[in-house]
């Protein structure tokens, strides 16, 4: 029988903390914070991570044993050009989560990024050194290596283009953006140059559940089999969906102005199987599971 642990979500509110949240509660102890979007769920509490003291005395009064930090400025193209903010809430955010663990004692689990990677490599491993090539990702990697100097026991879980239902309040993502634009009629331009391990994120909380409870440590990527551009993403979420895939046309990054670089990382996710006997759903599997489950509920 698993101990009942006591886990604080950093950033209950985003796709992963929130579904991490509904399946962690079920046999922990689970406390949340939010920063603008109130989620109706017990233990919640407001937190701005960029509060040094609010972050410490919130840690030192929960006591958790296990910290689960996936709170992050995520916009690659704002993190470019908005640097000290993506420093203030990437980097000083993270060592704030870090000082306050340090005075509960709590475990780390940090979730990260393949674009701590270039994907000048065929596939990176977890032991790989990281060499990124945007800022988002050099802000991923200084936190890592706080989390990793910190003395405290960690997990630094690095994941690619989360997908799933998300909630009315979440940033859309890929799947989302495809079965929507199709749905209303609107020709979808996407994008043949950028590859991805794709991640469904009932496995990435299935197995995070698990490295938890066996009390493994270290570095692990938790991303799907698949290594795939934009576009074939796309012509696979519509043909699971019943949706028209000749309203997908293929186009080159470089016709869009995007202002950070994006890195085709392909992130080798065999360790993750090897500790947890949890494979992960290749795509397919993934938009099959999609498809079943009722998207009312979702928006």
């Amino acid at each position: 029988m698993n101990k009942i642990m006591k886990i604080l979500v950093i950033g209950g509110s985003g796709v992963i903390g929130f579904n991490l949240i509904k399946y962690l509660r079920n046999t922990n102890d689970v406390y949340y914070t939010f920063l603008k979007n109130r989620i109706f769920e017990p233990n919640g509490n407001k937190l701005d991570i960029t509060n040094k003291e609010d972050v410490i005395n919130l840690i030192s009064d929960i006591k958790p044993d296990v910290i689960i930090h996936t709170a992050a400025l995520t916009n690659v193209d704002k993190c470019e050009t908005e640097k000290q903010l993506a420093n203030l809430i990437n980097v000083n955010g993270t060592k704030n989560i870090v000082e306050g663990a340090k005075k509960s004692k709590s475990k780390i689990v940090f979730v990260s990024t393949s674009s701590v990677f270039s994907g000048n490599k065929k596939e990176n491993f977890e032991e790989d050194a990281t060499d990124p090539i945007s800022n988002y990702g050099i802000t991923k990697v200084v936190g890592e290596e706080i989390v990793r100097n910190s003395n405290l026991p960690y997990l630094i879980l690095r994941t690619d283009q989360p997908y799933c239902w998300p909630e009315k309040w979440q940033h859309i993502n890929s799947v989302k953006r495809v079965i929507e634009t199709l749905k209303s009629g609107i020709i979808l331009k996407e994008i043949i140059d950028w590859h991805n391990t794709p991640t469904y994120v009932p496995d990435f909380v299935r197995v995070t559940t698990k490295l938890i409870q066996i009390n493994e440590t270290g570095i692990f990527h938790l991303v799907g089999p698949d290594f795939i551009n934009r576009f074939n993403w796309a012509l696979l979420t519509a043909e699971i969906f019943g949706l028209k895939k000749e309203m997908i046309q293929p186009i080159n990054s470089k016709e869009l102005n995007f202002v950070a670089k994006r890195s085709n990382v392909k992130l080798n996710n065999k360790k993750i199987g090897k500790r947890t006997g949890i494979l992960f759903s290749g795509i397919k599997e993934g938009l099959i599971d999609m498809e079943k489950d009722s998207p009312i509920q979702h928006g």
